[in-house]
């Protein structure tokens, strides 16, 4: 009779501890804050290569011949 109630407060102990286990694996408050600190820093890195991008002379003078070409195409040239 002894042994049988130990292992019952073992069984119920332990399926506990699993629950226990599961909610704080299933707990992901501080999943979004990582996430937006990621998606920060790709963006932040975006706009660098963005920024460099269009302030270079080959970019800019394409920009311009682009933006010529669709003025001459529109009000004839």
């Amino acid at each position: 009779m002894n042994g049988t109630l130990i292992a019952k407060t073992r069984a119920v102990v332990m399926s506990q501890r699993t629950r226990d286990l599961r909610d704080r694996l299933r707990d992901d408050e501080g999943l979004t804050t990582a996430e937006y600190a990621v998606g920060t820093v790709a963006v932040a890195g975006l706009g660098g290569v963005l920024l460099k991008l269009l302030t270079s002379d080959l970019v800019r003078d394409l920009i311009w011949r682009i933006i010529q070409g669709a003025f001459t195409a529109l009000l004839g040239g």
